[in-house]
């Protein structure tokens, strides 16, 4: 497995019950490498404010991060700038036994946010990543795209859907 780009370990044994406030920001070789990873154009700024505190072997991180980024249109490719503003919320776990034949790790609902950890660290910059990686928008479209995209003979989900059909139907029946 390849280093985190964007790597900021928090010993456990530095944090207790009450929370510890932290602050990350990763440097330009560390955005660069991230936008590569994303399959961003560019992330012009990563960072986050957050607090860590322990519950027993869990860790609980709360923060909000907070970045600029650069997506391409799913049409066009053209620049689209974002600015990303996101609370989230993550409880680490240590690495469950899976040694087994049968093992595996079932998680509810109320336990989407759960990272495994293993040795006397969890990673605030590999969270933080990740969750940027989760709150970008799955299809930036840049200003005029929609014109493009008829321009070039693709046509939209209300032209395409079934009541298409019965629009144009109503339409014949008019004439």
């Amino acid at each position: 497995m390849t280093a985190p780009e964007f790597s900021r370990p928090v010993r456990i044994d530095t944090l207790g019950e009450a929370p510890r406030a932290l602050s990350v920001e990763a440097e330009e070789g560390e955005r660069t490498a991230l936008a590569r990873r994303f399959g961003l154009i560019a992330i012009d700024r990563l960072a986050a404010e957050l607090t860590l505190n322990r519950a027993g072997a869990d860790i609980l991180m709360r923060g909000t991060l907070s970045a600029d980024v650069v997506q391409a249109c799913v049409a066009t490719a053209e620049p689209v700038p974002a600015t990303v503003e996101a609370p989230f919320e993550i409880i680490f776990r240590p690495q469950p036994d899976l040694s087994g034949p049968d093992a595996e790790i079932e998680l509810d609902e109320s336990e989407l946010d759960v990272a495994f950890y293993e040795g006397g660290a969890v990673d605030a910059g590999e969270a933080v990543a990740e969750t940027l990686s989760l709150s970008l928008d799955p299809w930036p479209r840049a200003p005029g795209a929609e014109e493009k995209l008829k321009a070039a003979g693709v046509i939209g989900e209300e032209e395409a859907g079934p009541f298409s059909a019965l629009a144009g139907l109503r339409d014949k029946l008019k004439k």
